[in-house]
């Protein structure tokens, strides 16, 4: 790939949505050609995905459902707008990618890892990316930012505490797996601190990609 693929990983409330617009931006101010984008979604048909997903009237739905949503609104985001760009040397920012699965459907679902896994290697084809940021904070003061952002919650925002604690540990223990390519941002931080790291790790980011 000629482009560089950054994810933001984490629980409901580390700032993923306001970190993302700042990276866009940063990268941007030094000559990069970015592209936002998230998970689901991203595509017209990951939309579309995103809206059963996440509406909270579908309290039915199985995790095996709730995965093989995840991976085709993956499949479609890859396809159409995520290695098109960068084959174009284009830079990808994704508020979530595959990481996600694995932390919500795997460990807070209960779905075996190695059945994601087998999923992964097909819709991906060993693609991964180059970075990964992960916001992680107290469950208890994320869950307070999202409550008060005010308005309608998710199906996901639903959950409980046990849930996002769940989420919140396999996230930590994905990226002491590969400290390569995960940084853990302490999102509890004022925001000023938490984007001083995230302009060191890019910086270095950029370094490599000899920019």
């Amino acid at each position: 790939m000629k482009g560089q693929f950054i994810t933001l990983e984490g629980t409901e409330g580390g700032g993923k949505s306001t970190n993302l617009r700042y990276i866009h931006t940063w990268l941007q101010e030094r000559g990069i050609e970015v592209v936002t984008t998230r998970e689901p979604g991203g595509t017209e048909i990951g939309e579309a995905i995103r809206g059963i997903l996440l509406n909270p009237a579908y309290t039915s739905m199985q995790p095996e459902t709730e995965l093989l949503l995840m991976f085709a609104a993956r499949s479609q985001h890859l396809q159409e707008k995520i290695l098109p760009a960068l084959e174009q040397g284009k830079w990808v920012i994704s508020d979530r990618f595959t990481d996600a699965s694995y932390a919500y459907q795997g460990a807070a679902r209960g779905m075996d890892y190695r059945r994601i896994e087998q999923i992964e290697n097909w819709v991906q084809q060993a693609i991964q990316p180059n970075m990964t940021f992960v916001f992680d904070l107290p469950i208890e003061v994320g869950m307070a930012r999202v409550a008060s952002r005010g308005g309608a919650i998710d199906r996901f925002e639903e959950e409980d505490r046990l849930f996002f604690e769940k989420v919140r540990q396999a996230y930590l223990h994905r990226a002491e797996q590969a400290p390569e390519r995960y940084h853990v941002l302490d999102a509890s931080q004022p925001l000023d601190r938490v984007q001083n790291l995230i302009e060191r790790q890019l910086g270095q980011l950029l370094a490599e990609a000899g920019l």
